[in-house]
Protein backbone atom coordinates (compact mmCIF):
# COMPACT_ATOMS: atom_id res chain seq x y z
CA UNK A 1 0.00 0.00 0.00
CA UNK A 2 1.39 3.41 -1.00
CA UNK A 3 1.56 5.89 1.85
CA UNK A 4 2.77 9.48 1.94
CA UNK A 5 4.06 12.02 4.43
CA UNK A 6 5.01 15.70 4.19
CA UNK A 7 8.72 16.50 3.84
CA UNK A 8 8.16 19.94 5.40
CA UNK A 9 5.05 21.77 6.64
CA UNK A 10 5.03 24.03 3.54
CA UNK A 11 5.98 21.68 0.70
CA UNK A 12 7.27 18.29 -0.41
CA UNK A 13 5.95 14.73 -0.05
CA UNK A 14 7.63 11.34 0.42
CA UNK A 15 5.98 8.19 -0.88
CA UNK A 16 6.59 4.76 0.61
CA UNK A 17 5.36 1.36 -0.51
CA UNK A 18 5.87 2.10 -4.21
CA UNK A 19 6.35 -1.14 -6.15
CA UNK A 20 5.30 0.00 -9.63
CA UNK A 21 6.11 3.65 -10.43
CA UNK A 22 4.18 3.33 -13.71
CA UNK A 23 0.91 2.42 -12.00
CA UNK A 24 -1.80 4.83 -13.16
CA UNK A 25 -2.98 5.70 -9.66
CA UNK A 26 0.56 6.45 -8.47
CA UNK A 27 1.36 8.57 -11.53
CA UNK A 28 -1.82 10.58 -10.91
CA UNK A 29 -0.80 11.13 -7.28
CA UNK A 30 2.63 12.27 -8.46
CA UNK A 31 1.10 14.83 -10.80
CA UNK A 32 -1.06 16.26 -8.02
CA UNK A 33 1.87 16.25 -5.60
CA UNK A 34 4.07 18.15 -8.01
CA UNK A 35 1.38 20.76 -8.51
CA UNK A 36 0.56 21.35 -4.85
CA UNK A 37 3.62 20.15 -2.92
CA UNK A 38 6.44 20.88 -5.39
CA UNK A 39 8.86 18.05 -4.54
CA UNK A 40 8.28 14.32 -4.34
CA UNK A 41 10.64 11.64 -3.03
CA UNK A 42 10.74 7.86 -3.27
CA UNK A 43 13.70 6.37 -1.44
CA UNK A 44 15.46 3.26 -2.71
CA UNK A 45 13.37 2.88 -5.88
CA UNK A 46 16.46 1.98 -7.97
CA UNK A 47 15.04 2.90 -11.38
CA UNK A 48 17.25 2.00 -14.31
CA UNK A 49 17.45 4.44 -17.22
CA UNK A 50 14.66 2.75 -19.15
CA UNK A 51 12.23 2.86 -16.20
CA UNK A 52 13.21 6.41 -15.28
CA UNK A 53 12.45 7.53 -18.83
CA UNK A 54 9.16 5.63 -18.88
CA UNK A 55 8.11 7.23 -15.58
CA UNK A 56 9.15 10.69 -16.79
CA UNK A 57 7.10 10.31 -19.96
CA UNK A 58 4.03 9.65 -17.83
CA UNK A 59 4.53 13.16 -16.40
CA UNK A 60 4.95 14.82 -19.82
CA UNK A 61 7.18 15.11 -22.86
CA UNK A 62 10.85 14.46 -22.15
CA UNK A 63 13.38 16.80 -23.76
CA UNK A 64 16.99 15.85 -24.48
CA UNK A 65 19.82 17.91 -22.96
CA UNK A 66 22.86 18.11 -25.21
CA UNK A 67 21.39 15.23 -27.19
CA UNK A 68 20.76 12.96 -24.18
CA UNK A 69 17.40 12.13 -22.61
CA UNK A 70 19.25 10.69 -19.61
CA UNK A 71 21.71 13.39 -18.60
CA UNK A 72 24.56 12.62 -16.14
CA UNK A 73 24.98 15.07 -13.26
CA UNK A 74 28.53 15.13 -11.90
CA UNK A 75 31.34 17.65 -11.42
CA UNK A 76 33.87 14.87 -11.92
CA UNK A 77 35.26 15.44 -15.45
CA UNK A 78 35.76 11.69 -15.81
CA UNK A 79 32.01 11.19 -15.45
CA UNK A 80 30.57 14.21 -17.27
CA UNK A 81 31.68 16.34 -20.22
CA UNK A 82 29.74 19.25 -18.69
CA UNK A 83 31.39 18.99 -15.26
CA UNK A 84 32.71 22.57 -15.29
CA UNK A 85 29.37 24.05 -16.34
CA UNK A 86 27.57 22.06 -13.63
CA UNK A 87 29.51 23.87 -10.90
CA UNK A 88 26.94 26.63 -11.33
CA UNK A 89 24.46 24.25 -9.70
CA UNK A 90 25.98 25.04 -6.30
CA UNK A 91 23.95 28.27 -6.35
CA UNK A 92 20.16 28.55 -5.98
CA UNK A 93 18.49 28.47 -9.39
CA UNK A 94 15.54 27.54 -11.55
CA UNK A 95 16.33 25.74 -14.80
CA UNK A 96 15.24 27.32 -18.07
CA UNK A 97 14.88 30.96 -17.04
CA UNK A 98 16.29 31.98 -20.42
CA UNK A 99 13.43 30.16 -22.18
CA UNK A 100 9.96 31.54 -22.88
CA UNK A 101 8.44 28.37 -21.43
CA UNK A 102 10.42 26.98 -18.48
CA UNK A 103 10.98 23.31 -17.77
CA UNK A 104 7.98 21.74 -16.04
CA UNK A 105 9.73 19.13 -13.94
CA UNK A 106 13.02 17.36 -13.38
CA UNK A 107 13.65 13.82 -12.16
CA UNK A 108 16.89 12.66 -10.56
CA UNK A 109 17.91 9.11 -9.68
CA UNK A 110 21.01 8.54 -7.55
CA UNK A 111 23.44 6.09 -9.15
CA UNK A 112 26.35 6.87 -6.82
CA UNK A 113 26.59 9.29 -3.90
CA UNK A 114 29.30 11.40 -2.33
CA UNK A 115 31.08 10.16 0.78
CA UNK A 116 30.95 13.67 2.20
CA UNK A 117 28.44 16.36 1.17
CA UNK A 118 26.61 16.32 -2.14
CA UNK A 119 23.06 16.75 -0.88
CA UNK A 120 20.49 18.85 -2.73
CA UNK A 121 18.63 21.83 -1.29
CA UNK A 122 15.13 22.77 -2.44
CA UNK A 123 13.20 25.97 -1.64
CA UNK A 124 9.58 26.75 -2.48
CA UNK A 125 9.04 30.07 -4.24
CA UNK A 126 5.29 29.55 -3.80
CA UNK A 127 5.59 29.37 -0.01
CA UNK A 128 8.02 32.29 -0.03
CA UNK A 129 5.54 34.51 -1.88
CA UNK A 130 2.54 33.38 0.15
CA UNK A 131 4.31 34.33 3.39
CA UNK A 132 5.54 37.76 2.29
CA UNK A 133 4.32 40.71 4.34
CA UNK A 134 1.69 42.67 2.42
CA UNK A 135 4.00 45.69 2.07
CA UNK A 136 6.58 43.51 0.32
CA UNK A 137 4.00 41.98 -2.01
CA UNK A 138 3.04 45.52 -3.04
CA UNK A 139 6.73 46.37 -3.48
CA UNK A 140 7.45 43.40 -5.76
CA UNK A 141 4.24 43.35 -7.81
CA UNK A 142 4.82 45.02 -11.17
CA UNK A 143 8.60 44.68 -11.08
CA UNK A 144 10.31 42.94 -13.98
CA UNK A 145 13.59 41.08 -13.82
CA UNK A 146 16.11 40.08 -16.49
CA UNK A 147 17.59 36.59 -16.18
CA UNK A 148 20.81 35.59 -17.91
CA UNK A 149 23.21 32.65 -18.10
CA UNK A 150 26.04 35.15 -17.57
CA UNK A 151 24.71 36.19 -14.15
CA UNK A 152 24.85 32.59 -12.90
CA UNK A 153 28.27 31.88 -14.36
CA UNK A 154 29.76 35.01 -12.78
CA UNK A 155 29.07 33.43 -9.40
CA UNK A 156 31.39 30.59 -10.39
CA UNK A 157 33.92 32.67 -12.36
CA UNK A 158 33.76 36.30 -11.13
CA UNK A 159 36.70 37.40 -13.31
CA UNK A 160 35.98 35.80 -16.70
CA UNK A 161 38.14 35.93 -19.78
CA UNK A 162 36.86 37.57 -22.96
CA UNK A 163 36.41 34.11 -24.43
CA UNK A 164 34.31 32.97 -21.47
CA UNK A 165 32.19 36.12 -21.64
CA UNK A 166 31.60 35.65 -25.34
CA UNK A 167 30.53 32.04 -24.78
CA UNK A 168 28.12 32.98 -21.97
CA UNK A 169 26.58 35.75 -24.04
CA UNK A 170 25.62 33.36 -26.81
CA UNK A 171 22.81 32.32 -24.44
CA UNK A 172 19.80 34.66 -24.63
CA UNK A 173 18.70 36.75 -21.67
CA UNK A 174 15.03 36.87 -20.77
CA UNK A 175 12.84 39.53 -19.15
CA UNK A 176 9.87 38.46 -17.02
CA UNK A 177 7.74 39.42 -14.03
CA UNK A 178 9.43 39.09 -10.67
CA UNK A 179 6.12 37.77 -9.35
CA UNK A 180 4.71 35.09 -11.65
CA UNK A 181 0.92 34.77 -11.60
CA UNK A 182 -0.11 31.39 -12.95
CA UNK A 183 -3.14 30.35 -14.92
CA UNK A 184 -4.58 28.81 -11.76
CA UNK A 185 -4.14 32.07 -9.84
CA UNK A 186 -1.23 30.97 -7.64
CA UNK A 187 1.81 33.25 -7.45
CA UNK A 188 5.49 32.54 -7.03
CA UNK A 189 8.77 34.43 -7.09
CA UNK A 190 11.10 34.09 -10.08
CA UNK A 191 14.53 34.49 -8.55
CA UNK A 192 17.86 32.67 -8.19
CA UNK A 193 21.37 32.78 -9.62
CA UNK A 194 20.26 33.78 -13.12
CA UNK A 195 18.46 36.92 -11.85
CA UNK A 196 20.65 39.64 -13.35
CA UNK A 197 18.86 42.92 -12.63
CA UNK A 198 15.53 44.62 -12.04
CA UNK A 199 14.39 46.58 -15.09
CA UNK A 200 14.66 50.35 -14.63
CA UNK A 201 16.26 50.19 -11.18
CA UNK A 202 19.63 51.57 -10.05
CA UNK A 203 22.14 48.67 -10.36
CA UNK A 204 23.15 48.73 -6.68
CA UNK A 205 19.53 48.91 -5.50
CA UNK A 206 18.61 46.15 -7.94
CA UNK A 207 21.33 43.85 -6.64
CA UNK A 208 20.40 44.56 -3.03
CA UNK A 209 16.72 43.77 -3.69
CA UNK A 210 17.49 40.54 -5.54
CA UNK A 211 19.86 39.40 -2.78
CA UNK A 212 17.26 40.26 -0.13
CA UNK A 213 14.60 38.34 -2.03
CA UNK A 214 16.79 35.25 -2.43
CA UNK A 215 17.65 35.31 1.28
CA UNK A 216 13.92 35.42 2.07
CA UNK A 217 13.03 32.63 -0.35
CA UNK A 218 15.79 30.26 0.80
CA UNK A 219 15.27 30.61 4.55
CA UNK A 220 14.93 27.38 6.52
CA UNK A 221 11.13 27.33 6.80
CA UNK A 222 10.78 27.27 2.99
CA UNK A 223 13.61 24.75 2.48
CA UNK A 224 14.15 21.00 2.34
CA UNK A 225 17.59 19.34 2.17
CA UNK A 226 17.81 15.89 0.64
CA UNK A 227 20.70 13.64 1.62
CA UNK A 228 21.05 11.17 -1.21
CA UNK A 229 21.22 7.38 -0.94
CA UNK A 230 21.79 5.14 -3.94
CA UNK A 231 18.48 4.42 -5.68
CA UNK A 232 16.60 7.50 -4.48
CA UNK A 233 14.21 9.18 -6.92
CA UNK A 234 13.45 12.88 -6.48
CA UNK A 235 11.12 14.86 -8.75
CA UNK A 236 10.41 18.56 -8.48
CA UNK A 237 8.31 21.30 -10.05
CA UNK A 238 11.07 23.37 -11.62
CA UNK A 239 8.74 26.35 -12.13
CA UNK A 240 8.22 26.92 -8.40
CA UNK A 241 11.10 25.18 -6.62
CA UNK A 242 14.60 26.63 -6.43
CA UNK A 243 17.35 24.06 -6.05
CA UNK A 244 21.10 23.84 -5.52
CA UNK A 245 23.71 21.14 -4.98
CA UNK A 246 25.64 21.19 -1.72
CA UNK A 247 29.45 21.08 -1.99
CA UNK A 248 31.28 17.83 -2.58
CA UNK A 249 34.72 16.86 -3.85
CA UNK A 250 35.40 17.18 -7.57
CA UNK A 251 36.82 13.64 -7.68
CA UNK A 252 33.75 12.24 -5.89
CA UNK A 253 31.93 9.21 -7.27
CA UNK A 254 28.62 11.11 -6.96
CA UNK A 255 26.52 10.56 -10.09
CA UNK A 256 22.86 11.39 -10.61
CA UNK A 257 20.86 10.63 -13.74
CA UNK A 258 18.46 13.36 -14.81
CA UNK A 259 15.46 13.61 -17.09
CA UNK A 260 13.76 16.86 -18.05
CA UNK A 261 10.01 17.24 -18.64
CA UNK A 262 8.81 19.99 -21.01
CA UNK A 263 6.77 22.85 -19.58
CA UNK A 264 3.44 24.17 -20.82
CA UNK A 265 3.08 27.61 -19.19
CA UNK A 266 5.13 30.58 -20.34
CA UNK A 267 6.81 33.13 -18.11
CA UNK A 268 5.01 36.49 -18.38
Amino acid sequence: MIESRALTPSFGVEFTGVTDPLDDAFVQRCGESLRWRGVLLVRGLHLDDERQLAFSRRLGEVVALRGREIFPISINPEKSRTAEYLKGAFHWHLDGTSDDVPIKATTLTARQVATVGGGTDFASTYAAYENLPEKDRERYDGLRVVHSFEAAQRLVTPDPTERELAAWRTQPSHEMSLVWQRRDGRRSLVTGATADHIVGMDPDDSRALLDELLDWTSQERFRYTHDWAVGDLVVWDNTGILHRALPYAENSERLLHRTTVVGDEAFI
